[in-house]
């Protein structure tokens, strides 16, 4: 410790939001360099390098074979397949001396698409799985949360070849199953949830989440076994409801409700149903957004769900990707006067414009899968202080379509039948696709087949935050004290910590290091003039699974091993002391005698 490059902090770093930020920080792990960039010091490298082992040996042992592309990117590539255009402002673009563009590498599919096509030819080179470890840039607009949210991180990506749909089941299977193994030597609690493919294009993906309270994915989970990520969640729509009999349409005069709860509370007040009271989930709430596409062009976007629900924004997100959507400002407003704010709906009023492309208002309109044909509702005339009753769709009204983007919640029936929803929330950890052929027809990637002709070569994409994981290893098993490392990463298995001055005890711990090494045990020795108590707060907050206490007990022949984890504490002779740390390291029993305990290398 008097040599290592490492000062712990008292305090927290000012911006710190999250556990894994607050303790890698101040137990010395990494340093801020700039809003969402990062600085590895000798302890979380350690962590970070441990971690990338662990991909590299699961990924090896499925026939993957390890590749590094530079960062620095041509524009062209990105510009075949458009993702020079629609990833918009979230990549870092940059020219040469020679007015050249470039950019900084977000991912790499169309380096491996273009590697691949450069020396593959037949089918007899498939199937081929790659993959790398590299540094990724993305221009994160809220870099948060250390560094699990940042704008530069290490990523593993992966990419699998095949000549045909079956290939790539079997690759996509194959790298699942790798997943799993990795996630599981990683040490913390994780699920597998259907996602979203968004800007990445395909049919299948999955996510794996780590779960944690200040994940920033919220995913839910039945009773049955359905998980999915909530961007993903597919809403079971009703079936049509007959509207012969339903009453015509009529508007209504409803001052001062802009709200649902003011309009549910004047409804029942003035029009009170025979059947049972007006609530929230009877009302269509019209939220209007302005879209921008990648190319800047921008159009207005209505969004109809039940008013007992909100527009979950990362649902209407994911849907509408790679363009983005803002809710309307008072100039949109202004821009578009057919939209009365507040009392916005789809009919076509008299004194209303009403919502679709087909209306005067010319205003996109889609709605939520629970409005369907028959359906009645109370929504906005798009008149000041007047509402419609028994609005019926599919008769009153028709929506241009309809758009997973209200909030799920908590009892909702799974769309499998698989029993209620509950929600939790998690830290993306990995994400498989299966990509299809988007890139290599885009970048031509063809081979001949059996019978010589020419077939486009089919695609899986599979991804591993690796910097990442190091802070979700830390929400998962941190504590009050400090860090919590599971042994597999941590980056000494035993921390020795000298208490007191004795120099008969400094000589005695230095020797069981020096034994311990040879045996292949990574230790750090607390060999500094510090008091008792700041070498224990520090080895509490750095977080070595195995801490070991040399004091005034070694008189009487006897050491004190403590468990991070779980605070036990041992004493143990000296004479049994490097046994009983091998057999403490290796998860074996303890034997004793030092030379029946087989040196595992590190």
């Amino acid at each position: 410790m008097s040599e290592l490059f490492v000062r712990t902090l008292r305090e927290d770093p000012a911006d710190a939001e999250v556990p894994s930020h607050r303790w890698l920080v101040r137990a010395g792990y990494i340093r801020r360099a700039a809003p969402g960039i990062y600085s590895w010091l000798p302890l979380g490298y350690r962590v970070l390098r441990k971690i990338e082992q662990i991909v590299r040996q699961e990924m090896d042992a499925i026939g993957a074979q390890e590749v590094h592309f530079p960062a620095l990117l041509p524009r062209e590539p990105y510009e075949a397949t458009g993702r020079w255009t629609e990833y918009g402002p979230n990549i870092f673009r940059l020219k040469d001396r020679k007015d050249g563009d470039y950019l900084l590498g977000p991912t790499h599919e169309e380096m491996f698409t273009l590697l691949v096509k450069d020396l593959c030819s037949s089918y007899k080179d498939l199937p081929l799985n790659l993959y790398q470890i590299q540094t990724k840039y993305r221009d994160e607009a809220r870099p948060r949360a250390g560094i699990l949210r940042g704008r530069e991180f290490v990523m593993k990506d992966s990419y699998s070849f095949d000549i045909d749909d079956a290939g790539l089941q079997k690759a996509y299977d194959l790298h699942r199953s790798a997943y799993v193994r990795i996630f599981d030597r990683l040490g913390f609690d994780y699920a597998i949830v259907q996602a979203m493919s968004g800007a990445m294009g395909g049919s299948a993906s999955e996510e794996f989440l780590a779960i944690a309270e200040n994940g920033e994915d919220t995913f839910v989970r039945s009773p049955g076994g359905y998980a999915a990520n909530v961007e993903a969640v597919h809403t079971a729509a009703p079936e049509p409801i007959p509207f012969e009999d339903a009453p015509a349409a009529h508007v209504e005069d409803t001052p001062d409700t802009p709200t649902i709860e003011t309009l549910v509370a004047l409804a029942n007040d003035r029009f009170p149903r025979e059947d049972r009271p007006w609530t929230g989930a009877d009302t269509l709430k019209n939220v209007v957004f302005m879209v921008t596409e990648p190319d800047g062009t921008r159009a207005p976007l209505a969004v109809g769900v039940p008013g007992d629900r909100e527009v979950d924004l990362k649902r209407l997100a994911a849907q509408l990707e790679p363009a983005e959507a803002e809710v309307f400002t008072e100039e949109d407003f202004a821009a578009n006067p057919g939209l009365v704010k507040g009392y916005i709906g789809p009919a076509r009023t008299p004194g209303g414009a009403g919502l679709g492309e087909e209306s005067a208002s010319t205003v996109r309109f889609l709605v939520d899968p629970r409005v369907v044909s028959g359906s009645r509702w109370l929504t906005g005339a798009n008149e000041p202080g007047r509402h419609v009753f028994d609005l019926v769709a599919g008769r009153d009204f028709t929506p241009d379509g309809t758009i997973e983007a209200a909030e799920v919640r908590a009892g909702d029936p799974a769309p499998d039948g698989s029993g209620p929803l509950e929600l939790a929330r998690g830290i993306e950890m990995g994400h498989i696709f299966q990509l299809g052929r988007k890139y290599a027809e885009a970048l031509g990637l063809k081979v001949l087949d059996q019978n010589g002709k020419l077939v486009t070569v089919t695609m899986g994409s599979y991804g591993v935050g690796v910097s990442r994981a190091v802070a979700a290893v830390v929400e998962g098993t941190c504590d009050e004290k400090g860090l919590c490392w599971p042994r597999e990463v941590a980056p000494f298995d035993v921390h020795v910590v000298v208490a007191g001055k004795d120099a008969a005890a400094l000589e005695w711990a230095a020797d069981l290091g020096r034994k311990l090494d040879e045996a292949g045990i990574a230790v750090v020795l607390d060999d500094r003039k510090a008091s008792p108590g700041v070498k224990f707060a520090d080895a509490e907050i750095m977080g070595m699974p195995t801490i070991v206490v040399v004091g005034r007990s070694l008189a009487d022949g006897l050491i004190e091993v403590r468990d991070r984890a779980s605070g036990e504490r041992t004493e143990v002779a000296v004479d049994d002391a490097l046994g009983h740390l091998l057999a403490v390291v290796h998860g074996m029993p303890d034997l004793g005698e030092p030379d029946l305990v087989e040196p595992v290398a590190e």
